[in-house]
Formats: structure tokens, C-alpha cells, sequence
């Protein structure tokens, strides 16, 4: 390759050459014709002679600098033709003057046209074409000096016009051969190249390839004989055997005499982590790797965060039409994934793609809380028939019938009432509940946002604590791989215990109260923030409560949380002290123990430096014995009250931060009804044709607000606060994300370490 590029680089620097200084002389050449042409009007002779000699001219019937006594004088007159840049004109004439002594004659003409430099080969210039007339060799070779030193282009003058015309007709001609060898010679370069653009992108390649081989086998060692190189890699397991083949195959095709072989390495140091992904997983992994890569062996938030992702971004921005056009646009990336420019599109649009799968999930859950709410653009769809009957509330009798503070219709309340109220206890209102999400008779009701905002927050409220526990039950799967079982009980139940007897608690009495009141019974209802409340205060009157015998059982709940409170502040750094002094670990003794893992606090608790036999009984994996280290109680008492602390009080920020799902699904339905609002009072105004034109205008100016605004903007906002739900609220409850990801040798990893810049 660096043979052919040295070639290939002499031959375009010969024919750029050649070409330079072709295309300097058609310049001259050029140039010359407008000399020419130009000074022909200076000078004319009616006819050519040859010059005569006298001794002594008559000096007072003729003038000095006629032509004719110059030759009487016995000197000859010369002539200096060329060009001169604009700007130099007026100081040449004076240098002209003073240095000859007014013994020349100075002609100017401005050339018509631009002409480029032959020496810079730049832009246009404008120029002046003169004509000198001088008398004496030593004045010639004055005027010369000083046209060197202006950089004026000197050009021969012809003495007779037989001269001029031959010389006029050659120049023409070879203008027009320097023109056609000028086409030639660019057409050549032009090929030259273009066979020299075909193998750029392949010789790149190459380079890549070579450098990042070259780069990956300067981290090797040698061994004692300098002959052959060690690597120490890791692998996965599943590969092992590839990893065989391939080392045979290549030393084979490279006819080795010693061939590469491959021997595993038992080590202490943490892997890598590898988490294979596809087209479908890898968005959603690259979510979770965002806020962190997992130890080795870590559990993956990746995998539910396939299904809660959506799910909770579907919750803020549920909306079955807004949905339906996500899914519509990811759907449509997703049939064309194959096409290879939305792969090299501009970045947003790559970002779009890359993430079509999450966009397909998000507008499909979208949805399905859509229908959940019954929102299609923010309006309300009579699929099933409202469960609910006006007709039974009215009476055609005078006498009302008074039901509590609610009472039958009758002519003269549905005449004089502006807002009628319909009461779910009279036999035929309510028939019974909607068969899918909510009954579209919502949408025209005066309490609709308080009814909305109660059903929303408290299901904001339920998913938050629910997504949470199940966080902490996942730590529960890292502390029984890692063989930390003791963070079990001391860490992961208090955790749970804390949790659930204070907001699990709560998610009972909410569920509690939807179950066991009915509408005939629904004012009797105690409000479940009353009773949260007194679960803490202990008023001195007892309320009624939701259940026989709630305040009782809240007072064991609240006990088990004060208890589970210096547990866990406490349970994990005594135990690890207790472990450091050389107890038994639930009557086990220490001895006996083996190193698997040095990166975590209970590896540092200094549990004895005996080393196990080969072929020892296996003990309790939760005390098993560690390389001795400095065990510093302190460190370890204030590492496990931060983390303690920031749990007690995160569960209560938490758990209000879920909250972001009422407030943003609020919002978007909100934004939604302020755009139909506006257009609806728009199409109010109108009258007759111009009316219903001007209206059509307004709904597709109103469908452009819709999918910029809501889809794009709305969506962004609910993306971000879905990605802040799991890393704070959810990940941060068993996910530490301080692994090193696997990175392998891979040529196709290349291309994103390079822009398409770089291939030239």
C-alpha cells in the first residue's frame, strides 16, 4: 500500500507541475495578446524604413523626440512593452521621470478585463498595458531596471506591423494548443483521482485495522525466549471454545511453526461485565448503562425495565390518539430499520432511531393508558355506554323526595338549578361500573378535576411504593449471589419492614376504602390522609377508623418501624465487629474460610489469615474468611448510617417524587384541553364559507401545534421523568453501577470511534 501511494503521489505531483506551468503559460501568452492589442494604437508608422545617419542634424526646424530625427541623430529609439497592476501606475510614471530624466515617452491604456497573475496564479487583477519610448542604451537599461522592480510583465514589442501580425497569429495558435493540452491534462488528474477515491475508504479500513491490531498487540508481554507473546484477556465462558478455534485457525493460515495455544488463569479480580443485547434489548440497556455498569454478576435493571420504562412514561403521558401516533412513527422506523440512511441520518434523527423500540413500547402503553383513562386527544370516547342514568333521578310528581342532602328532579329544580347533581344511592343511577377505564360521563361533569386528581394520585402513590419495594426485594437476589446473607436480615428486611408498615400500610387503607364502602355508604368514609396522619400523632380521641380495631394495629406497625430504624443503622457494622473480635458466625467457627471476593465490607472484617485445605468442608457462605485488611469499625458505622439515613428519609422523598405521574398526566390532558378550548371558542366565531375555511385552517395549524408540542415536547419531559424515576427512585435501591463494561477486540466497534471526517 505505501508503494502504490508513493507512485501514485509522484505521478500527481508531475502532472499537477506540468499542469502549473501550462496554465502559467497560456496566462503569458494572454497576456501578451493584450499587449498588442492595446499599444497598437500608440505608435503608428505609415511606412517601415530602415534608419539613416547624419553628423550634424538640424536641430531647429524638427523636435527633439520625432521618430525621424532620432535616427538622424544617429541613435536608435526603443521601445518597452507589458503590463502593470492598477495600483502602481501613477508611482512607475513618477519613478520613470525622475530617473530618465524626462527622456521617455510613457503610453496607458486600462485593459478592458480582469486578468489573473501568471506568477500567483490568483484572483482577477485589473492591469494597465504601456508602451515606453526611450532614447540611448543606458536609458533602456534604466526603464528595464525599474519595470523589474515594479514587477511589471515585460513583453517584446514588434518593430514593423508584419512583425506584430505574424507574432499575433503564432500566439493565437498556441493559445489554442495550450487550451486543448490544458483539457487533456485536467481530464488525466481527474482520473487519476477518481481511481485514487475508490480505495480511500478501503484503505482507511485498513489503516484502522492494522493500528488497532498493532495497538492491541503492544499490550501484550513477551515471554523469557522474546520469540512469542502472552496475553492475558478475558473471556467469556460460552466462548471458550471459539476462542480455541480461532487461535488454531489463525495459526494455520499464517503457517506458525509454533502453533498459539490458550490456558485459563485462575485470578481473584472482579470480571468484567458483559451483558449481551439485540436490536430490541440494547436501547433499554443503554438506559441502565447510562446511570451505571453492573458488577459482574449484578442484577440487571435492564431486563424490567423493558416493561416499567413504558409503562410509567404511559402513565404521564397516557393518551390513546397522542399514543397511537408514537406507535405509528416507531412502527414505521422499525419496518425500514434496514434502510441506510435513517443509520447515517443527522443526529436527532439517528437518536429516534436508535431508540425505535423504546418509542414503540412507550406508544403502546401510551395506549393502553389511554383507554385506561379515556382520553383520544384529550376527549373522552362512548365505546361501551356510561353506567350511569339520568332519567332515574327524575320525578314527575311536585312533592321531592329528600334523600340525605340529595334529591329526586323535578320540573321546577330542573328549571331553576344551573348544576344537577346525580346520586349514585337512587335505585337506576348507577348501573354499574364502566367495562374498561373511565365512563366517559366524567368528562362532562363540574368535579371532573377533583375526581381525576383523587383516582391519579393515589394510583401515582400505589405504583411508586410498589416499584420501590420491589427494588428492595431485588437487592435481596444481589446479597444471596454475592454470599452476603447476613445483609439479608439486616439490611434488606428492615428495609422492607420500614417500607411496608408505613407506606404499604397506607396502600392497604387506600384499597380498603374502595372496597368496603359502597356509594350508600361512601359519606360515612373516614379520609385516609386524617387517618396516615394520626397513625404518628396518637390523638387523644379515638376516631372510627376505616377497620375494627385500626388504631391498635398502627400502633404495632409504627413499633416495628421504630424497631427496624437502629437495626438497620446498627445491625450490619456490630455484626461485622462482632465477626473482626473472632466470634463464630452462627455457631461456625472462622477457620476454614477462602478468599472469592475482596470488594466488599464484610471482606475487610479481618475474619482470620488461614488458609483452607483442599478437599474442607464447605461452611456458611455469609462467613466465609477474607485476606487480612484493616478493619476500621468507624468507616464502616458511618458508611452504613449515610446509607441508612438516606433510605428512612428517600422513602418518604420517593415516594412523593412518584407524584411527577399525576402532575405530568394532569398536565398533558390540561394542554390538550387548552388547544381544543382555543379552538373551539375560534370556530364559534365564524360564519358563513370563509368561516368553515378559516376553521379547517385552524384545525391543521392545530394538528402541527399537537404533534410538535405535545409529541415532542410533552413526551421529552415525560422520557426524563421516567429515566429519574428508575435511577433514583428505583435502581438506587439494590443497582451500585460501579462494574467495568466488556469491551472486546471487535473491528465493527471501530467505526464509532472514527466520524466520516476522519476517513480523508
Amino acid at each position: 500500500m505505501q508503494e502504490q501511494l508513493q507512485k501514485l503521489e509522484v505521478e500527481l505531483r508531475e502532472v499537477t507541475k506540468n499542469k502549473e506551468k501550462l496554465r502559467k503559460n497560456l496566462l503569458e501568452l494572454i497576456e501578451y495578446t493584450h499587449v498588442l492589442r492595446v499599444t497598437r494604437s500608440f505608435v503608428k508608422r505609415s511606412t517601415e524604413f530602415e534608419p539613416t545617419y547624419e553628423e550634424f542634424p538640424s536641430l531647429e526646424s524638427e523636435c527633439l523626440l520625432d521618430c525621424s530625427c532620432m535616427y538622424r541623430l544617429g541613435a536608435k529609439l526603443g521601445f518597452v512593452s507589458g503590463l502593470i497592476q492598477q495600483g502602481k501606475v501613477e508611482a512607475f510614471e513618477k519613478m520613470l521621470w525622475r530617473v530618465c530624466r524626462g527622456y521617455t515617452i510613457v503610453s496607458y491604456a486600462e485593459l478592458d478585463e480582469s486578468l489573473e497573475d501568471p506568477e500567483t496564479q490568483g484572483g482577477a487583477i485589473k492591469w494597465h498595458a504601456f508602451l515606453i519610448s526611450f532614447w540611448g542604451e543606458q536609458i533602456g537599461q534604466k526603464v528595464k531596471k525599474i519595470c523589474d522592480c515594479y514587477h511589471c510583465h515585460v513583453y517584446p514589442y514588434p518593430s514593423t506591423a508584419e512583425e506584430r501580425k505574424e507574432i499575433q497569429e503564432g500566439l493565437n495558435t498556441r493559445i489554442q494548443d495550450l487550451y486543448t493540452v490544458l483539457h487533456k491534462t485536467e481530464d488525466y488528474l481527474r482520473q487519476v483521482l477518481c481511481k485514487a477515491a475508490e480505495s480511500v475508504c478501503s484503505r482507511a479500513v485498513q489503516v484502522r485495522k492494522t493500528k488497532a491490531i498493532y495497538h492491541t498487540l503492544n499490550m501484550c508481554s513477551f515471554d523469557v525466549t522474546n520469540k512469542c507473546l502472552i496475553a492475558e484477556v478475558w473471556c467469556p465462558e460460552a466462548d471458550l471454545q471459539a476462542l480455541r478455534q480461532a487461535l488454531e485457525e489463525g495459526s494455520r493460515e499464517s503457517g506458525a511453526t509454533i502453533p498459539s495455544f490458550m490456558n485459563t488463569i485462575p485470578t481473584k479480580e472482579t470480571p468484567p461485565t458483559l451483558i449481551r443485547t439485540n436490536k430490541f434489548t440494547e436501547g433499554f440497556q443503554n438506559i441502565v448503562d447510562a446511570y451505571g455498569v453492573g458488577s459482574y454478576r449484578e442484577v440487571n435493571p435492564a431486563l424490567f425495565t423493558i416493561i416499567t420504562f413504558p409503562f410509567l412514561f404511559a402513565v404521564m403521558f397516557g393518551d390513546f390518539g397522542h399514543g397511537f401516533v408514537m406507535f405509528l412513527f416507531a412502527l414505521l422506523l422499525v419496518l425500514n430499520e434496514d434502510h441506510p440512511r435513517l443509520a447515517q441520518s443527522q443526529e436527532i434523527m439517528r437518536m429516534f432511531f436508535n431508540g425505535r423500540y423504546i418509542l414503540l413500547l412507550m406508544g403502546l402503553f401510551s395506549v393502553y393508558t389511554g383507554l385506561v383513562y379515556n382520553d383520544c386527544f384529550s376527549k373522552s370516547v362512548n365505546l361501551f355506554g356510561s353506567g350511569w342514568n339520568v332519567s332515574a333521578m327524575y320525578s314527575t310528581s311536585h312533592a321531592v323526595e329528600e334523600r340525605g342532602k340529595m334529591a329526586l328532579w323535578n320540573d321546577s329544580v330542573v328549571r331553576h338549578s344551573r348544576v344537577l347533581q346525580l346520586d349514585p344511592s337512587v335505585p337506576g343511577v348507577f348501573r354499574g361500573p364502566y367495562p374498561f377505564g373511565i365512563d366517559p360521563i366524567w368528562n362532562l361533569a363540574t368535579n371532573r378535576l377533583t375526581f381525576l386528581n383523587s383516582f391519579k394520585m393515589k394510583m401515582s402513590v400505589i405504583l411508586g411504593i410498589i416499584h420501590m419495594t420491589f427494588g428492595v426485594i431485588l437487592g435481596i437476589f444481589n446479597h444471596l449471589h454475592f454470599r452476603k446473607k447476613f445483609n439479608i436480615c439486616l439490611v434488606s428486611v428492615p428495609e422492607l419492614l420500614f417500607m411496608l408498615c408505613i407506606f404499604g400500610h397506607l396502600i392497604f387503607m387506600i384499597v380498603y376504602k374502595w372496597l368496603a364502602y359502597s356509594a350508600a355508604s361512601s359519606r360515612e368514609a373516614p379520609s385516609i390522609l386524617i387517618d396516615f396522619i394520626n397513625m404518628f400523632l396518637f390523638p387523644a380521641s379515638e376516631a372510627s377508623g376505616l377497620y375494627p380495631g385500626q388504631a391498635y394495629i398502627q400502633r404495632v406497625l409504627l413499633a416495628v418501624t421504630a424497631l427496624s430504624v437502629p437495626v438497620l443503622f446498627l445491625g450490619k457494622p456490630l455484626f461485622l465487629l462482632w465477626l473482626h473480635h473472632g466470634r463464630g458466625c452462627f455457631g461456625v467457627n472462622q477457620s476454614g474460610y477462602t478468599l472469592v471476593r475482596k470488594d466488599s465490607e464484610e471482606e475487610v472484617s479481618l475474619l482470620g489469615n488461614q488458609d483452607i485445605e483442599e478437599g474442607s468442608a464447605q461452611v456458611e457462605d455469609g462467613c466465609r474468611e477474607v485476606t487480612c485488611e484493616e478493619f476500621n469499625f468507624g468507616e464502616i458505622l458511618m458508611t452504613q448510617a449515610i446509607h441508612s439515613i438516606e433510605y428512612c428519609l428517600g422513602c418518604i422523598s420517593n415516594t412523593a417524587s412518584y407524584l411527577r405521574l399525576w402532575a405530568l398526566s394532569l398536565a398533558h390532558a390540561q394542554l390538550s384541553d387548552v388547544l381544543w378550548a382555543m379552538l373551539m371558542r375560534m370556530g364559534l366565531r365564524m360564519d358563513s364559507t370563509f368561516g368553515v375555511l378559516l376553521l379547517f385552517l385552524v384545525i391543521a395549524v392545530f394538528a402541527v401545534l399537537t404533534i410538535f408540542i405535545l409529541l415532542v415536547m410533552e413526551g421529552l419531559s415525560a422520557f426524563l421523568h421516567a429515566i429519574r424515576l428508575h435511577w433514583v427512585e428505583f435502581q438506587n435501591k439494590f443497582y451500585v453501577g460501579a462494574g467495568t463494561k466488556f469491551v472486546p477486540f471487535s473491528f465493527s466497534l471501530l467505526a464509532s470511534k472514527f466520524s466520516n471526517d476522519d476517513v480523508v
